[in-house]
């Protein structure tokens, strides 16, 4: 028998039930690894991080809050899944988090802040209206705060269906997944101008941008020595910021910085 996630009122896809999914076949991959191996070289170098509290919205079971936790942040997960949530809570009992079941939508009732630092990773492209999320999130950043984004990339979602020979599926731009089964391809996947115009709407600035596995994605085998792994690692580390590479990552990584005085509207 199928299982089946289903969306929330809002019309969001969150992650009821997949926990086991998320830690074994995700961040126990080879995908995972070299998701968070990036992570934790672009994130030094993207941030201005001096230990100041930060915000990790959207954030499942708890990697990211425990790299930033690990370097002297005090955390606040916000997360609507309770199960994950609970994951997170037992493998984060050391780090100093704070946890709250609750989606995105909810945060200026049940973390308000102003925050100088939000993460918000992988989330937005399984909402039904990311706009009105990023612009909910711009909203909670403090004047010269920075909200470190990561988002699906529709483009590189494209790309992967022609290498897989979905030519049709590509041409008639058939990209989303419906958020009603296991297989996780997001309901909203997105590509850099909408970041960069919402952003602005937003009154955000984008300061950097990389894009997250760029090449392994689209390999036809994956690498089968630990020395051609390591050969991958350094490709994906070189050209992450490169042009035209980083437009193909899998998934894009922004540093956006609101200005001060700048409007805590969300868009209409």
């Amino acid at each position: 028998m199928t299982h089946s996630t289903p969306l929330s009122p809002a019309g969001d896809r969150h992650f009821d039930g997949l926990a086991e999914k998320f830690a074994g076949s995700l961040y126990g991959g080879p995908r995972g690894a070299l998701r968070l191996a990036l992570l934790d070289e672009l994130l030094p170098a993207m941030l201005d991080l001096d230990g100041q509290p930060m915000l990790d919205v959207g954030g499942g079971l708890g990697q990211l809050s425990a790299w930033f936790a690990g370097r002297g942040h005090t955390v606040t997960l916000l997360e609507p899944a309770g199960e994950m949530l609970e994951r997170a809570r037992v493998d984060l009992v050391e780090w100093p988090v704070t946890f709250v079941e609750a989606p995105l939508q909810a945060l200026p009732e049940r973390a308000p802040g102003p925050w100088p630092l939000i993460a918000c990773h992988a989330v937005l492209e399984w909402l039904s209206d990311p706009r009105a999320a990023l612009a909910t999130l711009a909203g909670a950043l403090a004047p010269h705060g920075q909200l470190s984004l990561m988002v699906f990339n529709r483009d590189a979602l494209r790309m992967s269906n022609v290498v897989k020979g979905n030519l049709q599926k590509a041409l008639d731009d058939r990209l989303e997944g419906t958020g009603k089964r296991q297989r996780l391809t997001p309901i909203s996947p997105l590509c850099h101008e909408q970041i960069a115009t919402w952003s602005r709407d937003c009154g955000l600035s984008v300061r950097s941008v990389a894009g997250i596995r760029v090449f392994h994605d689209y390999l036809r085998h994956p690498p089968t020595s630990e020395a051609d792994w390591q050969r991958l690692v350094a490709l994906e580390r070189r050209y992450c910021q490169a042009e035209p590479h980083w437009r193909l990552g899998r998934y894009l990584l922004y540093t956006l910085v609101r200005a001060e005085g700048s409007s805590e509207e969300a868009p209409r």
